[in-house]
């Protein structure tokens, strides 16, 4: 099978070189120079165009937002202009539930399938293949993504039809953000009180309050000052962004999702477009006159 994948960051370029020891690979990036690179170190074919990425039998995108996969559709070296009738794009984008169905409804005037197919597990998972995708397709549709998405996936749910997989990555990047802040916060506080960090996680982790965020990212980041840039906090503000317009939209109150989407946007504001997902923590610190680290 031949594939063509548009968009080498840092989780779309471990992806697709999971998807280049499998098969014929087409790689396309804005930056033309990583497509050269990546094509060069992995056997792939870099090229020009998103018109010459789409012509393969499944073209997948990872890119920041679904604006940005909206803009490549467009204009003689657009998406449009080279996908085939029969071919299946894949929106590996975490995105928003409504612009997905406008593509998948632009896709379908010329008798190409879609499936919108966030991925979760970062940068590591998509290093070790073993990241999970939330699909919104047609149950058709879903059977052709699967063989492509395993081989970088360790699980591959279908959550329902379009826009569903957008909206399910979105409430679980809401709760990343959640105990992101709550955990800063907490263990700020139980710091100048006089519990160290490490014993309240270690406390924490044998307890209810567990998460994620406090068994993996906090010990292994925050505590040991690695702190690598693992994903922008902007990226994180847009998901909860997604999610508390979500709610809006089906008419469920939310006003939990809303204020952590409301501190994001304010700490996206303090820290800056490169700031880690992380970062709110480091404010936290900052607020209170106490270091994690150590």
């Amino acid at each position: 099978m031949h594939v063509g994948f548009l968009g080498l960051g840092a989780i779309g370029a471990p992806m697709a070189a999971h998807l280049a020891r499998r098969g014929r690979l087409t790689v396309w990036n804005r930056t033309a120079s990583r497509a050269t690179e990546f094509a060069a170190r992995h056997g792939a074919e870099a090229v020009a165009t998103p018109r010459e990425a789409a012509a393969a039998d499944v073209v997948i995108t990872c890119l920041s937002t679904s604006a940005d996969v909206a803009s490549l559709l467009d204009g003689p070296d657009g998406l449009l202009a080279g996908l085939r009738p029969g071919a299946l794009l894949l929106d590996c984008t975490s995105g928003d539930p409504a612009t997905s169905r406008r593509i998948a409804a632009r896709l379908a005037e010329g008798r190409i399938a879609f499936a919108d197919a966030p991925v979760s597990g970062g940068t590591n998972g998509a290093e070790a293949g073993t990241l999970t995708v939330m699909v919104g397709a047609e149950p058709a549709v879903f059977e052709r993504a699967r063989p492509v998405l395993e081989a970088f996936s360790r699980r591959v749910e279908h959550v329902g039809p379009i826009g569903a997989g957008d909206a399910l990555k979105a409430v679980n990047n809401a709760f990343l953000a959640l105990n992101i802040l709550a955990l800063g916060e907490g263990l700020v506080a139980l710091a100048k009180v006089g519990v160290a960090p490490r014993v309240a996680l270690d406390v924490i982790n044998a307890s209810s309050g567990r998460s994620f965020v406090s068994e993996v990212l906090v010990p292994e980041r925050v505590l040991t000052g690695s702190w690598p840039r693992a994903f922008r906090l902007a990226l994180l503000d847009k998901d909860v962004a997604i999610a508390a317009g979500l709610l809006a939209q089906a008419g469920v109150a939310g006003p939990l999702v809303e204020r952590v989407s409301s501190l994001l946007g304010q700490a996206r504001a303090t820290l800056g477009e490169a700031a880690d997902y992380l970062d709110p923590i480091r404010l936290s610190e900052q607020r209170a006159g106490v270091e994690l680290r150590g």
